[in-house]
C-alpha cells in the first residue's frame, strides 16, 4: 500500500515555532512546537532571538522526523511561514548583526510615526505603498535603527523576515516574498518593487532590500548543512511562503475577490479580497498568495470586550459559554440598547482616543441585554471596518469565521446578520499550515494555482446564516450606531483634557497627604 507524500511545513509563531507533516489531502498527520521567551527591555519594546527561531525548527524538525518512521523520504518539500514585520539584518556573512530583533509588537517607533504623519503628505505616500503609517511596519524600524543604532545598518547586507530568516539557514538565499514586502511601509503596491522614493524619505538604505519573490517560488534546495541540522533529506526543494496572515487566509478559504474573513481573539480583524489595495487611512492593505490584496481594518477590543464584560459584571465566576447564554435571552437589538466597543481606543484614522460605552440605557435593561449590546456592539463596529473595504472591486459574498469567536454560535449569527452575508467555520483551525500546504502544492505544480489547491485542502465544519428579521434589524440599528461613533469625537478630547486634570490633581492629593 502507497503511503500519501508528506509536505514539510514551518511556522515561526511569537510564542513558538512549530513543525508539521501534511499529506496530500491537506491532513495535518502530525505537529510538534518548541516554545520561546518574548524579550522586553523596556516598556513597550518586544524582542526575539533569530537563534531561537532556528534552534526551534532544528529540534521540532528532528523530533517530528523521529517519530514518524519513514516520513524523511516521503516528504515533497518544505515551506514556511511565520510572524509578520519581524526586523531581521543579516552581515555579509549571514550572521545576524543585532541578537535579538524588533517584532511586529514593538512599539519603540510610535513617535517616529507621529513625525512622519505630521511632515509628510500620507496621502500621496498611501498611493504609493498602500498603507497607513503605524509601528508595525518595518519601514519604522529601519528608521529607528538609522536614527538610534547607525552602526547597526552599517554593518547589514540584508534585510529579512522571520520566515525568510529560516530560509535562509535551509537554503543560503537571501529573500523576501511580496506579502511580506506588502506590509513593510517599502514596497510599491504597483509594481510589488522596493519604493526607493519612499526608503529615501524614511532615511533607509535601499540597498539592503531583498528581492522579492512570488511566494509560489522555489527559492532552493535544503542545503547539506541544514540537512545535518534538522534531519531533512538535502536537496528537498524550498518555497519562498508567505506571512502567516495571507497563508491564514488561503488556508481558511478566502481567495477570491468578494470572500472575507472575521479572526476574533483578543482584537477582531476583518478582511476582504479584492483585486486592488483599498486606500484609506483607517484601512491596511496586504498583498495575497495568487497576486490580489487583502483590505483589512483591526478593532482591538473584539473578544476584549467579552473579557472586559466577564470580569466586569461577574469577577470572572462565570464561564465564556454562561456569559453566552445570558446574552442570547435577550432579543435582538438588545432593545435599543448600543455598546460603542473601543476600550481601548482605536488603531488607526482620526479618533485613536475614542472610548467605550453604552448608550440608550433604561430602567427596563438587565444584565442580558448588557451582554448581548456588547457582541452586537462588537459587530457593528466590524461592519463599519467591512463597509470602507466594500467601496473597493466587488461586494461581500462570504465571510470565513476563526479565532476564538468563532466558538460562539450566537455571536456568529449575531455577525452574519450585521455583515449581511453568511459565516463559514474551517474544521481545521491550523488555517497558516494548510495555506502553507497549499503554497507547497502549487509551487511544485502538484496543483495549477494555491486557489485550486485550498479548495480541496479547506473543509468547513457549518456555515451560518444571517437571519433576516436580525438583519434588517441591525441595518436599521448600525446607522444609529455609526452617528454615535463620529459624534463622540469632541467628547474623547474633553474626556482627555479632564483625565490629565484629574491625575495632576490626584498627584497634588497624594503628595499633600504623604
Amino acid at each position: 500500500m502507497n503511503r500519501p507524500d508528506l509536505s514539510f511545513v514551518i511556522d515561526v509563531g511569537t510564542g513558538s515555532v512549530r513543525c508539521a507533516l501534511v499529506d496530500d489531502t491537506g491532513r495535518i498527520v502530525a505537529i510538534r512546537a518548541r516554545e520561546y521567551e518574548q524579550i522586553v527591555p523596556q516598556y513597550g519594546w518586544s524582542e526575539q532571538r533569530p537563534a531561537d527561531w532556528w534552534d526551534g525548527v532544528v529540534h521540532t524538525a528532528r523530533e517530528l522526523l523521529e517519530a514518524e518512521p519513514g516520513a524523511a523520504e516521503r516528504l515533497i518539500g518544505v515551506v514556511a511561514t511565520g510572524q509578520m514585520h519581524g526586523t531581521v539584518l543579516i552581515d555579509a556573512e549571514g550572521e545576524p548583526v543585532r541578537d535579538s530583533v524588533p517584532l511586529w509588537n514593538d512599539k519603540r517607533t510610535a513617535e517616529l510615526v507621529a513625525a512622519f504623519e505630521r511632515e509628510h503628505d500620507i496621502d500621496a505616500v498611501m498611493q504609493c505603498v498602500a498603507n497607513p503609517p503605524t509601528p508595525a511596519w518595518q519601514g519604522f524600524k529601519l528608521q529607528w535603527f538609522a536614527r538610534h543604532e547607525p552602526e547597526v545598518l552599517a554593518r547589514s547586507a540584508t534585510l529579512l523576515m522571520p520566515k525568510d530568516y529560516i530560509n535562509y539557514r535551509l537554503t543560503g538565499v537571501r529573500a523576501t516574498d511580496w506579502t511580506e514586502a506588502s506590509a513593510s511601509f517599502l514596497m510599491d503596491s504597483a509594481t510589488r518593487s522596493w519604493s526607493h522614493d519612499v526608503a529615501a524619505l524614511l532615511g533607509v538604505p535601499a540597498d539592503i532590500l531583498p528581492p522579492i519573490r512570488s511566494p509560489l517560488d522555489v527559492l532552493g534546495q535544503v542545503t547539506k548543512e541544514a540537512a545535518l541540522a534538522t534531519g531533512l533529506p538535502a536537496g528537498l526543494p524550498v518555497a519562498a511562503g508567505a506571512a502567516d496572515f495571507p497563508a491564514a487566509l488561503l488556508g481558511s478559504g478566502v481567495h477570491s475577490p468578494g470572500a472575507g474573513s472575521d479572526v476574533t481573539g483578543t482584537s477582531t480583524i476583518v478582511t476582504v479580497h479584492g483585486e486592488h489595495p483599498v486606500l484609506d487611512s483607517r484601512v491596511s492593505n496586504v498583498a495575497t498568495v495568487d497576486g490580489g490584496w487583502g483590505a483589512f481594518a483591526l478593532l482591538d477590543s473584539g473578544g476584549d470586550a467579552v473579557r472586559w464584560a466577564r470580569r466586569a459584571f461577574h469577577d470572572n465566576e462565570l464561564s465564556y459559554e454562561q456569559v453566552t447564554r445570558r446574552a442570547a435571552a435577550a432579543p435582538a437589538g438588545s432593545r435599543g440598547l448600543f455598546f460603542l466597543p473601543y476600550l481601548t481606543g482605536e488603531r488607526l484614522g482620526a479618533r485613536r482616543n475614542s472610548r467605550a460605552g453604552f448608550f440608550g440605557l433604561t430602567a427596563e435593561h438587565g444584565l442580558a441585554h448588557l451582554h448581548r449590546a456588547i457582541l452586537e456592539g462588537v459587530a457593528f463596529a466590524a461592519a463599519g471596518n467591512v463597509g470602507l473595504m466594500r467601496r473597493g472591486d466587488t461586494g461581500l459574498k462570504q465571510m470565513t469565521a476563526a479565532g476564538g469567536g468563532a466558538k460562539s454560535d450566537l455571536w456568529l449569527q449575531i455577525k452574519a446578520s450585521a455583515y449581511g452575508c453568511p459565516i463559514r467555520v474551517p474544521e481545521s483551525p491550523e488555517c497558516s499550515v494548510i495555506g502553507s500546504t497549499a503554497i507547497l502544492a502549487a509551487a511544485l505544480g502538484r496543483h495549477e494555482t494555491p486557489a485550486s489547491a485550498a479548495e480541496a485542502f479547506v473543509h468547513f465544519a457549518h456555515v451560518v446564516e444571517p437571519d433576516p428579521v436580525w438583519a434588517e434589524r441591525y441595518e436599521r440599528m448600525r446607522g444609529v450606531f455609526d452617528q454615535l461613533r463620529d459624534a463622540g469625537g469632541p467628547f474623547y478630547d474633553m474626556l482627555d483634557a479632564l483625565d490629565e486634570t484629574v491625575l495632576e490633581s490626584d498627584s497634588g492629593r497624594g503628595a499633600g497627604h504623604a
